[in-house]
């Protein structure tokens, strides 16, 4: 098959295509003011609220996959359709604005034992797939844009991965998490038959094979990797990265090196995720960074980004300056994200382990709503760093056997938590 291009676009090109999505963009919603579905009133806010959103995209290097580009992580990559519906968030006026993204796990099935797995605690059979299948449906009609399919390993049950993926219509992209395990030639090429598939995301927590293999806990683990990004490559499904770094190595050279193999490997994005106190690592801790090692990495971060000498890297959507105060904050509770374990918990953040309801108990919308009440004005406090000690002390408290927490001790931590001040983002967006 013919290899899938990519590109990235920085510098004085990237201006030129931000004019360009302004006026496609324009164009497109124009269309739907005269067909009678925007409201005259509301929409040249809704245009200065676009442009509010995208002047945030100043720091990220846009990545050209196909025919199609990504501006961020979880927008959906433009000119697609699913793009148009991410950017419907910000036309309502009267009540929240919709989430459009969900991390959605449809298994607990995986043969590696990475020690910081957020799910390594979230022990039960997996959620009727007929279930959870309709709950997708729903998310689609509620405004979800962006749909991050993880497992476990999620190859381990294709049939669960194409059900999930076909009850996605093209008002969503997809994006799949994996470590490869699984992965065959034709069974990518049945999920490349997905034109809203925007690529795999693979784990690459460092740059040498013996590392990551002890990290995953099995010495097949770096070859599983290499061969799914073959396949992917051949298949012509775009390669993506997820990498959780410790501190001291944005310091000691480790960051370069893990930059440099994604860019030999071809990626086109690298999520650099900051070490949660979650899961594997709830009761330890996760690695602690100051003030000055948050600046140093944003500074590093965005050196990758935009400057010509590294263009050809993967562009880095990185945690620490999305979920910043003076950016986005924490979105979690769907007010942009929220995640739905491999059970059916309805969880604010994968990070955070509690739960607000069960889809199997309860009906999903009820869930959705409450969750959404306790979250109604979006705040900075990044609640699974703060919170983490009362979740542990609470799961050992009540001699609990997995997480999250259930949903009436749950409420012992949302009841009574602080959720900060609005993020800079949201506090303006609203005032537009």
């Amino acid at each position: 098959m013919e290899r899938l291009e990519i590109k990235k676009i920085i510098g004085f090109r990237k201006k030129l295509f931000g004019l360009k999505i302004k006026l496609v963009t324009l164009f497109y919603f124009t269309g739907k003011l005269i067909g009678g579905e925007i409201k005259h009133k509301y929409f040249i806010r809704f245009l200065k609220r676009l442009l509010f959103f995208l002047s945030k995209m100043r720091h990220n290097k846009y990545v050209k996959i196909g025919k199609f580009t990504k501006i961020n992580l979880y927008v959906p990559a433009f000119p697609s359709k699913a793009f148009f519906t991410a950017c419907s968030k910000v036309l309502e006026f009267k009540e929240k604005m919709p989430c459009v993204s969900a991390l959605v796990s449809i298994t607990s099935a995986c043969r590696f034992k990475c020690e910081h797995c957020y799910q390594k605690f979230d022990k039960g059979k997996d959620v009727e797939i007929e279930l959870l299948v309709k709950t997708v449906k729903k998310l689609q009609d509620k405004g979800i844009a962006f749909f991050n399919i993880e497992g476990g390993e999620p190859f381990m049950v294709f049939d669960r991965l194409i059900k999930v993926c076909d009850a996605i219509d093209n008002r969503s992209e997809i994006l799949i998490n994996s470590t490869g395990d699984g992965m065959t030639f034709d069974r990518l090429t049945e999920l490349r038959k997905r034109k809203n598939l925007i690529g795999i995301m693979f784990s690459l927590h460092t740059h040498d094979p013996a590392k990551l293999n002890n990290f995953m806990g099995r010495d097949d683990a770096w070859d599983t990797l290499v061969n799914g990004i073959r396949l992917c490559h051949e298949v012509g499904i775009a390669v993506h990265f997820n990498t959780c770094l410790m501190s001291h190595e944005f310091y000691d050279g480790t960051f370069e090196k893990v930059m440099d193999i994604a860019k030999q490997f071809n990626g086109a994005i690298l999520q650099l995720i900051k070490p949660k106190p979650a899961g594997g690592w709830l009761e330890s801790g996760a690695d602690q960074f100051s003030e000055e090692d948050i600046d140093f990495i944003k500074k590093k971060v965005t050196r990758f980004n935009l400057e010509k000498e590294y263009k050809e890297y993967p562009y880095i959507a990185a945690m620490v300056i999305e979920e910043d105060k003076s950016l986005f904050g924490c979105t979690a509770g769907a007010t942009d994200r929220f995640y739905i374990n491999s059970k059916g918990d309805v969880q604010p953040c994968e990070f955070l382990n509690i739960s607000f309801g069960n889809i199997k108990d309860e009906i999903f919308e009820n869930i959705y709503v409450k969750m959404r009440k306790q979250f109604h004005i979006p705040g900075d406090c990044l609640l699974c760093e703060k919170y983490s000690r009362e979740i542990f002390k609470l799961y050992k408290d009540h001699n609990l056997k997995t997480l999250p927490l259930p949903t009436d001790i749950s409420e012992k931590i949302y009841n009574k938590w602080d959720r900060g001040q609005p993020a800079e983002f949201y506090k303006k967006v609203v005032e537009i």
